[in-house]
C-alpha cells in the first residue's frame, strides 16, 4: 500500500513540477500567476515520497519510517481540511492512504 501511494503521489506530482497550472485545475484551484511555488512542492511531493520507499520495503525494520508515513498522510489530511478546504479532493487522497496503511501497519505489528 505504500508502494502504491509512493505512485499516486507521483502521478500527482511529476505533473506539477513541469505544469504546475493543470494539476491547480485538475485538483479544482485557479491558476496562479507564480509558479514556482506549486511546482517546488511538487518537487518535495517527490522527495518525500522517496522517504517513504523503506517503509514499503521492510515495514518491520523501518518501523518508525513507516510511522511516519501514515502520520504525513494524516498531516496532509489536517492541512487541507483545515487551511484550504477548496482542495478536499487532495485530503480525500491523503486519508485514503493514511487509513489503509495504518490499518496495514497495525494488523502488522499484532502479527
Amino acid at each position: 500500500m505504500v508502494s502504491l501511494g509512493v505512485v499516486a503521489n507521483l502521478v500527482l506530482a511529476v505533473p506539477a513540477v513541469f505544469a504546475p497550472n493543470a494539476v491547480i485545475a485538475l485538483v479544482g484551484g485557479a491558476p496562479v500567476a507564480e509558479t514556482v511555488w506549486p511546482a517546488f512542492a511538487g518537487w518535495l511531493l517527490i522527495l518525500l515520497s522517496l522517504f517513504y520507499l523503506p517503509a514499503a520495503v521492510d515495514p518491520i525494520r523501518y518501523r518508525i519510517i513507516a510511522e511516519l508515513t501514515v502520520l504525513a498522510r494524516f498531516a496532509g489530511v489536517a492541512f487541507f481540511t483545515l487551511l484550504y478546504p477548496q482542495f478536499l479532493l487532495l485530503a480525500l487522497f491523503d486519508l485514503f492512504f493514511g487509513v489503509t496503511q495504518g490499518a496495514l501497519l497495525l494488523a502488522l505489528g499484532r502479527r
